[in-house]
């Protein structure tokens, strides 16, 4: 991806429309910014449009990029396992990311994940915006770094406001914890199951707030 393609970026502009099913398929030709060119497809959001519950992740990954629905690669199976611990029924919250095109880098024959940057996330903000609008979810689960700061700003720090009930102008209620694939870079099955079970612990809090919401 050369310099050109980094700096191609613009807002989205979604349809003014009540369907999720249209805004859906205008992401499908979004091209706001240069990570269209390199994706298999757009990885929309996917859920109940009367989900109490939203969770925002960063960005779609390998598996998710050919399959076109998110959450469904390893970090996937890891966030269903704990939302199953939680209490809470995957088939009834929203599941998106505040990126919706795969960012990577070729690293011999595999696509190797890279972090979007500032102008991307940027320009794929009114997606997000226009999923929280049609969705009105009470509360909201931000999922690492990205996705907090597309909700809360670039100076939100998870590590130290994890787990809490917080607002923000995107959404009343937001739970931010560690984004699931973290927990696959643990360096050791102790750190892995404290990790895990810490973010259990968040989601649980998550759940309890949106049910008194």
């Amino acid at each position: 991806m050369g310099k050109a393609d980094e700096e191609f970026a613009r807002p989205a502009t979604p349809p003014d429309t009540t369907s999720l099913k249209v805004t859906r398929e205008a992401a499908r030709k979004c091209t706001a910014c240069h990570l269209y060119k390199h994706a298999t497809q757009t990885v929309f959001g996917e859920g109940p449009k009367t989900a109490a519950m939203m969770l925002v992740g960063e960005q779609p990954g390998d598996y998710e990029d050919v399959a076109g629905k998110p959450f469904v690669g390893p970090a996937g199976k890891i966030m269903d396992r704990a939302l199953e611990e939680a209490g809470i029924d995957r088939k009834e919250v929203y599941v998106t990311n505040a990126v919706k095109h795969f960012k990577w880098e070729p690293r011999g024959k595999r696509r190797i994940h890279k972090k979007p940057n500032a102008r991307e996330i940027a320009a794929c903000r009114p997606w997000l915006e226009a999923e929280l609008r049609l969705v009105r979810p009470k509360l909201v689960v931000a999922m690492g770094a990205t996705a907090a700061q597309t909700i809360f700003g670039p100076s939100f720090r998870v590590t130290k406001e994890r787990g809490k009930v917080l607002s923000s102008k995107l959404a009343a209620r937001v739970v931010a914890t560690v984004h699931p694939s973290s927990l696959l870079r643990q360096p050791d099955e102790e750190s892995r199951e404290r990790e895990y079970k810490n973010f259990v612990a968040d989601l649980r809090v998550a759940a309890k707030a949106a049910e008194k919401a």
